[in-house]
């Protein structure tokens, strides 16, 4: 029988993270579940909830952590707005500037007819669409 954390402490382990205290209690919030966007205080805020003793400041650093070590994907809607991703897969988003929500767009929803050329010794590695929407 598997204990509570192991899958866990193993979604840890396969990307090179030590699983502290900390990381394993923001993984268990992000991960037991279906996919889901948030913030960084929206993170905290959970924190706090489930009684997990956590700064800010050391929420936003395992969210970037998790995102380098590619089990995040960070959606930058604008210069002081990010959101983060646990459905790391092809996919485009809604973003619902009334209600403030991300929302999925399946990837083959969106087509393109051309990219641009990439420069001199670059290539293309991923395009993300963000489709803002209001209310009229």
């Amino acid at each position: 029988m598997d204990r509570p954390f192991t899958h866990i402490v193993d979604k840890l382990r396969s990307v090179d993270l030590r699983p502290t205290r900390q990381r394993m209690a923001l993984a268990k919030l992000l991960f037991d579940g279906p996919h889901r966007h948030v913030t960084a205080e929206m993170l905290h805020s959970e924190a706090q909830d489930a009684n997990v003793k956590v700064s800010l400041a050391t929420v936003y650093n395992t969210l970037h952590q998790f995102t380098g070590a590619g089990l995040l994907k960070e959606i930058v809607i604008d210069a002081g707005r990010s959101y983060f991703d646990t459905n790391i897969e092809t996919h485009h988003h809604f973003y619902n500037e009334d209600s403030k929500v991300l929302s999925d767009i399946s990837g083959d929803q969106i087509s393109f007819e051309q990219l641009p050329t990439p420069p001199d010794g670059k290539q293309i590695s991923s395009v993300d669409v963000v489709v803002r929407v209001r209310s009229v």
